[in-house]
């Protein structure tokens, strides 16, 4: 029984780091926060030349302190600090589903590790293991029990944002042909979230919504494009954006959008294509390959071994 409470001394002693990086990054985020306001507030400053700046700095300046920079931020992201702006993330690209929350995840994380190491330290007390053997089953309890939720998480946000990588050309198709049709573009998404329902009708949906409350369109595709993390919806939206500032036909920029897509779509379809013969290679070497070689090969190997091995065989 001894090592069941160091493996739960271990567990309590992880889960108080973890409730003190998350209680000190919400002390952070609220004594920041005066300051962003006062950012908000202030007005343009002067342009400065940052290259010219940064050149004037000594070499540690320059080199050694932005790479310290760099893995201070990577150890960060390993740690609980981090932990509540990588769910925000995931939340946005899952679409914020109802009911789902960064606290709440947090709190199915607590609980999951809890409930893992409470299940791990009573099945390790009905089986007869070695200490050692007894203390990693109830880590791995509450590492599977940890990260369930994020996991399930991450899930959601990776099947929506495939939705909206699928729905994408075909979407552009529409959306190209109602524009040449006559239709204004606000009109024109209202009528594809009306056709098309799916992932993407609700982030068009949204971004006409942002649109109709006063936010500018510029800004409104730009927050299109941070919602997702699909490298071709990004670039729709930053070809919208610059059509917007420089007054281009946005008939013209949804056909060449339209016309790219469908292009890339046929290549991603090649691409799986050419994938299929070598995700199959390893079956067929070690499951068909084997079997056809029994059975074509086998009544042949019986018989010369009959004949050279056997009762009546020259050997």
């Amino acid at each position: 029984m001894s090592s069941i409470w160091l493996a739960l001394a271990l567990v309590g002693t992880f889960l108080t780091i973890f409730m003190a990086g998350v209680i000190v990054d919400m002390f952070m985020r609220e004594k920041n926060r005066p300051v962003t306001l006062l950012q908000s507030q202030l007005g343009p400053v002067e342009a400065v030349d940052l290259r010219q700046q940064d050149l004037q700095g000594s070499m540690l300046d320059r080199v050694f302190m932005p790479a310290a920079k760099r893995m201070g931020r990577g150890l960060v992201r390993l740690t609980p600090l981090d932990l509540n702006s990588r769910i925000n993330r995931l939340l946005v690209l899952a679409g914020n589903p109802p009911a789902w929350d960064a606290e709440r995840v947090v709190a199915l994380k607590i609980i999951g590790g809890v409930a893992g190491v409470v299940l791990g330290g009573t099945l390790v007390t009905m089986v007869p293991l070695p200490s050692l053997v007894k203390l990693v089953m109830v880590a791995v309890f509450a590492l599977l029990g940890y990260t369930i939720p994020s996991a399930q998480l991450r899930a959601m946000a990776n099947g929506r944002q495939k939705g909206i990588q699928r729905q994408l050309s075909d979407v552009m198709d529409l959306l190209t042909i109602s524009v040449e049709a006559g239709l204004g573009l606000d009109a024109a998404i209202a009528q594809v979230t009306r056709n098309v329902p799916g992932p993407l009708a609700e982030e068009l949906m949204r971004l006409s919504q942002e649109v109709q409350i006063g936010v500018g369109r510029a800004d409104a595709f730009r927050h299109l494009g941070e919602r997702v993390e699909i490298s071709e919806l990004r670039g729709f939206t930053l070809a919208m954006v610059q059509a917007d500032l420089f007054g281009v036909s946005i008939a013209n920029v949804l056909r060449a959008q339209s016309r790219e897509l469908r292009h890339k779509r046929r290549q991603r379809a090649e691409e799986i294509a050419q994938k299929i013969p070598v995700k199959l290679l390893f079956p067929m070497i070690f499951l068909v390959l084997p079997a056809t070689f029994i059975i074509v090969l086998g009544p042949g190997a019986l018989q010369i071994y009959n004949q050279f091995f056997g009762p009546s065989g020259s050997f």
